[in-house]
């Protein structure tokens, strides 16, 4: 009888998961996890510049606008080699975002100085598009985030790399430019939202 009470239980919040649109997460708490964003405040990230709007609506860091054409990020405070992260975002369809990790030159911080997780439903050339690692590990199929609330799984573990989006992994590579650093939060373009970001070294 218990256990058709927590069956019945088990399915009930499945179901409701669905129906809110929120993914169910593997893992994004408990031991060893550190909430990078608390909710209400970004005092745990550092913006690059002034280019961006960044700002803390409903319990999302949130932005949609930008001034010129760099690349501005907001940077974690701590760096980390090697780690799981957690992060929950939703994007418009024409949006260009995603997250670097191992920044190793948090000045300078794009595909070249670190590994970008992408968010980019309508880039260019798909290949390196929504749920893959630029210039190091391939998408294909890449899925679509743009409209909803989507999570991201990324390990990192010495040179190897896997990105698991909605709990399906989208890529995986292997590379060794980038020991260690900073994690960042891409704005480009578009509605970019992030609701929680988690971390956990490994």
């Amino acid at each position: 009888m218990t256990r058709v009470f927590a069956t019945i239980a088990a399915l009930l919040f499945v179901g409701f998961a669905v129906i809110s649109g929120a993914p169910i997460a593997n893992s994004q708490s408990g031991p060893g996890w550190t909430r990078l964003f608390d909710g209400k405040t970004l005092d745990g990230w550092t913006p690059s510049n002034d280019e961006v709007n960044w700002r803390v609506e409903d319990g999302a860091i949130v932005a949609d606008k930008k001034k010129g054409k760099g690349n501005p990020v907001l940077i974690s405070k701590s760096s980390y080699k090697d780690f799981q992260i957690y992060a929950e975002f939703w994007v418009s369809d024409d949006a260009n975002s995603g997250i670097y990790i191992r920044c190793t030159d948090p000045k300078n911080i794009n595909s070249k100085t670190s590994y970008e997780v992408n968010i980019f439903d309508r880039r260019p050339d798909p290949k390196y598009g929504t749920g893959a690692i630029v210039d190091v590990a391939a998408v294909d199929p890449m899925p679509k985030a743009g409209g909803k609330w989507n999570t991201f799984e990324v390990t990192a573990r010495g040179p190897v790399m896997t990105v698991m989006m909605n709990g399906a992994k989208t890529s995986e590579g292997k590379d060794d430019r980038f020991g260690s650093g900073p994690i960042a939060l891409q704005y480009g373009s578009g509605v970019v939202k992030f609701r929680k970001v988690a971390v956990k070294p490994l």
